[in-house]
């Protein structure tokens, strides 16, 4: 199940996204993001999910691969689903038990869900595309506008890239750990919920342990290389749109026109 966490992990390959820069897909995937939440009705999802599988078609990127992340929050699913299906008051459908099945529970219920998935795998498709400092490049040029603020905006953008790409390391760290623990006769997968949580307790001591010493080896590296911050700064490579990030935009713009205004009517 830690192995199916996508989020936070680069995929190697050679694509046209892959090769956008980082300000686009990190502008286009919040863009995205918050599309969802204007749709009213399938003719909006139907156009989000168009969208992303044309995307996904041009990042090179398995299908498979980005469909394996949906494991790690499938829990999370089926109780949106469960509360939208059985907790939403409208037009009855059918009964079970004391709990009603309307009809506005089902289309909430099945909103929710594609909504939530797309979610996800539209945040995958940003993150297996983009380079940790890509990434970090991208989130300080666009926070840039914060530091009339007195914003540390390369100290907190180095902050994020450095937590999301923590995410794969920190699994895989957790799944060894499980591993080496039932070979010694530890048990995860039995009994009630109480006590599978009781038995995660002593996975979590060494779990901490080992994200302290990688922080605190990453910091004694930063240190080595004399990092003092974003300040006077230079990059080797310095990000610069190109004509592929302006086509880049105008189709998410078209996206968000054509999207939008189907999905309100």
């Amino acid at each position: 199940m830690l192995r199916d966490i996508t989020l936070g992990q680069y995929y190697q390959t050679e694509s046209v996204i892959h090769r956008l820069d980082p300000r686009v897909k990190l502008g286009g995937t919040l863009l995205y993001i918050l599309s969802l939440f204007f749709f009213r009705n399938v003719l909006g999802y139907g156009a989000a999910l168009l969208f992303l599988a044309l995307v996904i078609k041009l990042s090179h990127v398995p299908f498979r691969y980005m469909v394996r992340g949906m494991k790690a929050i499938l829990f999370l699913l089926l109780l949106t689903v469960g509360f939208n299906l059985f907790l939403t008051p409208g037009t009855e459908v059918f009964s079970l038990w004391k709990l009603t099945v309307t009809k506005e529970g089902l289309w909430m219920a099945g909103t929710m869900a594609l909504r939530l998935a797309l979610l996800v795998i539209g945040s995958s498709v940003m993150t297996l595309t983009t380079t940790p400092n890509n990434l970090t490049d991208g989130m300080e040029k666009m926070m840039g506008i914060f530091q009339v603020f007195h914003v540390p905006v390369h100290e907190v953008a180095m902050m994020m890239s450095i937590a999301l790409r923590f995410i794969p390391i920190l699994l895989e760290e957790t799944d060894k750990i499980m591993k080496a623990q039932i070979a010694r006769g530890a048990d995860f997968e039995s009994g009630n919920l109480i006590h599978r949580a009781k038995a995660m307790v002593p996975l979590l001591v060494p779990l901490f342990i080992s994200a302290f010493r990688r922080a605190n080896d990453l910091a004694m590296a930063m240190e080595a290389r004399c990092y003092r911050g974003g300040q006077g700064r230079t990059k080797m490579k310095p990000l610069a749109y190109r004509r592929r990030d302006g086509l880049a935009y105008l189709v998410i713009g078209c996206y968000l026109a054509v999207s939008i205004t189907l999905g309100r009517l």
